[in-house]
This record gives structure tokens, C-alpha cells and sequence, in this order.
């Protein structure tokens, strides 16, 4: 088969040896592959995959079933979309059965594609560890992401009033078009988000660079929830206003969970969330996609930071 492989920043679709296909897992002939933050930070040599995972890129795919395992629940021919640890930038993965889904009633392949990731890392990290209840205000960083776009439409879903902070006037009006509240535009300053808060969650992309900002709007029993380092890894933290306000911090990647983990928040996710997807209060937000000739134009794209929603590599255009 071929697949996409990062190597000293350079992308090749090369030949790779197809993996062997055991009980419990199926074999998925990819239509197409979710693009994440986390396949420019491979391709870089910044986020290696974990011990045991392929160094194929693609954290997310969705496809047709061509073989099943022993005990996988699954039949040939299905249609689903995956949550992976790596491989899903390639003609054909396998995957551990439980961290598969249906590709919801009428969505393409295409837009299945970019639902595993953003919407298991949004439910993950607001519903799970933030325990998000009704009506609690949340603050988004970064909120026109891919993550940004999923956690925006499930906290409308479930009654929780949010506010972003995005890069440019054009992302804010798309993150108030998905049912953001409102928000602020990324700068010198974001103080004009005291003016929203207290927020009794803020998921964070960024890291460092909001440290002092998030204590200051976090309201009393918050939880500040940080799952990325885009503004640094290294910063000064105001620990006696963590303590005074009782704030929960809390350090949270999916990619590295075990597989028990992701296939509970898989079941999670059908359960919960692909229903909100059939009554159309949840939509993938697929901006574009590239075919896989054209990987270095997507991932250039997605550097950017100007992509509201998600990006696509499509793989197999005989499926989609």
C-alpha cells in the first residue's frame, strides 16, 4: 500500500507494508484523512508517535471495512470513520475495532473524516475531565480550530454559553455563525475578556502565554483544562490564585491514551454525540479538501492559521 509518511520535515507518498489485520480489529479502505495541528507537528520531528504506533501520519479517517477480525462486530463493506493513532494518511489501516464508528446518516466520507479527532478531544476534555454541567459559561482559545468548531457546537448542544478568543474579525463571526456568544480578537492584549467572565472552564490550546490571563477569568471551582502549547511550554503561574479560587488544572492529550481508554470515549461518543449529529445540531465544518497529490499545498494551508473548521486529504476519490 502506499501512505504518507513525515521525514526530516519532507512528505512522501511512499510503498509501505500493509499491516496484518488481527481478531478484534478491521481493516478500513481510506476514502479520506482528517488534517490536525498534531501531523504538522510529526512532519516537523516534534511529536513522535507513541511506542509501538506506526510513524504513517493521520490521527483520523473515514472509509469502507474490506476485512474483519475475529470478534470485531463489524461486517465488509460498512461504512465507518476512526479515531487512530497514527496510519491514516494511507490507502488502506487497521485499527483496533472499538475506536470505529458509523459515518453518521448523510454525511460523505469526506466529512466523516474530520469528525473522530476535534469532536473526541472536544467531549473528552469538556464533558469528561472539565464534568461540564448545564449552564456553565466555558472560554475557547483558539476557537475557529478544528477542536474550537466541535467544542463551540456541543457546548449550544448542551447548554453551556461560550466565548472564544480567535485571530481575526472574520473567524469571530464564524465562531458566532456556530453558536459562540462572543469573544475577542487576538493581539497585544485579551483583557476584553474580563468583560465575559467568570468562566467556569477554559480549554486551552495554548499553554504559557495565557497562563496569567486564564487564573484572572477563571471563576471560583474552575477548571482550566490545557491540551496544547502553541504559546510556549514555559511560564510563571500565580499559584496562590489557583489556590484562592480553587481551580482545577488539569494536563490532557488523547493520542497516548490506552486503548480500553479511547474505545470507553468511543462509546461515549456514539452514544452522546452521533445523535446530535442525525438531528443536525452538529456538523463536521469541512472548509476544503486536497487530494493526496496535493499534501504540501494542505499542510501549508493548516500552518496558516487562517482555516476555520477542518482540512481533508482525500485519499481513494473512487469512495468519496
Amino acid at each position: 500500500m502506499k501512505a504518507l509518511q513525515g521525514i526530516e520535515g519532507q512528505l512522501e507518498w511512499a510503498q509501505r507494508d500493509a499491516p496484518a489485520c488481527a481478531p478484534g480489529q478491521i481493516r478500513i479502505r481510506v476514502a479520506a484523512a482528517g488534517l490536525n495541528r498534531a501531523d504538522l507537528l510529526q512532519r516537523a520531528g516534534h511529536y513522535p508517535p507513541p511506542p509501538g504506533v506506526t510513524d504513517i501520519l493521520g490521527l483520523e479517517c473515514a472509509g469502507v471495512i474490506s476485512e474483519v477480525g475475529a470478534g470485531s462486530g463489524w461486517k465488509v463493506g460498512d461504512r465507518v470513520c476512526a479515531l487512530l493513532a497514527g496510519g491514516g494518511m494511507a490507502e488502506e489501516v487497521v485499527v483496533d475495532a472499538r475506536h470505529a464508528l458509523p459515518v453518521p446518516e448523510g454525511l460523505s466520507l469526506q466529512e466523516a473524516a474530520v469528525i473522530p479527532e476535534v469532536y473526541a478531544t472536544a467531549w473528552l476534555n469538556l464533558y469528561r475531565l472539565g464534568a461540564l454541567q448545564p449552564g456553565e459559561r466555558v472560554l475557547l482559545h483558539a476557537g475557529a480550530s478544528g477542536v474550537g468548531s466541535a467544542a463551540i457546537q456541543l457546548c449550544k448542544a448542551l447548554d453551556n454559553p461560550c466565548w472564544v478568543s480567535v485571530g481575526s474579525a472574520e473567524r469571530l463571526a464564524y465562531c458566532e455563525s456556530l453558536g459562540a456568544q462572543g469573544g475577542v480578537l487576538r493581539g497585544e492584549t485579551l483583557d476584553a475578556l474580563r468583560d465575559f467572565a467568570p468562566f467556569d472552564l477554559v480549554l486551552d490550546p495554548v499553554g504559557a502565554k495565557y497562563a496569567a490571563l486564564n487564573l484572572q477569568v477563571l471563576g471560583k471551582d474552575a477548571r482550566w483544562v490545557m491540551i496544547g502549547l502553541m504559546g510556549g511550554r514555559k511560564g510563571e503561574v500565580d499559584f496562590g490564585t489557583l489556590l484562592a479560587k480553587r481551580i482545577q488544572l488539569i494536563g490532557s492529550t488523547l493520542r497516548s491514551r490506552d486503548a480500553d481508554d479511547k474505545a470507553e470515549l468511543m462509546a461515549e461518543l456514539q452514544e452522546r454525540v452521533w445523535p446530535l449529529f442525525a438531528r443536525g445540531q452538529l456538523t463536521p465544518r469541512l472548509e476544503r479538501t486536497f487530494p493526496i497529490g496535493d499534501v504540501e499545498a494542505a499542510f501549508a494551508a493548516l500552518a496558516s492559521n487562517t482555516v476555520s473548521g477542518k482540512l481533508a486529504l482525500v485519499i481513494d476519490e473512487s469512495l468519496v
